[in-house]
């Protein structure tokens, strides 16, 4: 059983999300589907011409994950371009980037704090330190409970 995957941050979905040759009817065309994250891996390496390390750490992945993302992007856009493929541009674990939405346990304040802020100490409105997050988001690094949430210690897989 493979581990499962980290939400990856990506800034927004593609205006249009399937590209195919012209003259060809759809219906007549093989497709690959291009995720997300390599749509997104794309925009900002190719795109906006970003080194790798910066476009990893926007993504919220690391440089080497991010090599992987982009080599298996630019693999499937030369598939589509070489055999006359249609492209398709959906699914993936990923979250669109944009503002995280905090609530407070105190006074019922809501706010949003944009990504890479850091998590707020306190309620701006009555400094109260009982936040929580309202948005589903990435969650952190992964999408699961961490060690202790999934039994790895003690239990079924000891």
């Amino acid at each position: 059983m493979s581990r499962p995957r980290f939400c990856r941050r990506v800034a927004g979905t593609p205006i249009a999300p399937v590209f195919k040759s012209a003259g060809i009817p759809a219906s007549q065309l093989e497709e690959v589907v291009l995720t997300l994250d390599e749509f997104e891996a794309i925009r900002l390496a190719d795109g906006e011409a970003l080194y790798q390390e910066q476009a990893a750490e926007k993504m919220n992945v690391s440089r080497q994950t991010f090599g992987r993302i982009i080599e298996s992007a630019h693999k499937k856009i030369a598939d589509c371009l070489v055999r006359g493929k249609a492209l398709r541009i959906e699914g993936g674990v990923v979250a669109v980037a944009g503002k995280r939405t905090f609530v407070c346990g105190q006074c019922g304040h809501q706010w949003h704090e944009e990504f890479g802020t850091g998590r707020p100490q306190v309620c701006p409105a009555c400094q109260s330190p009982s936040l929580r997050r309202m948005d589903g988001g990435c969650g952190g690094r992964g999408h699961g409970q961490g060690r202790w949430g999934r039994g790895w210690s003690g239990g079924e897989n000891a």
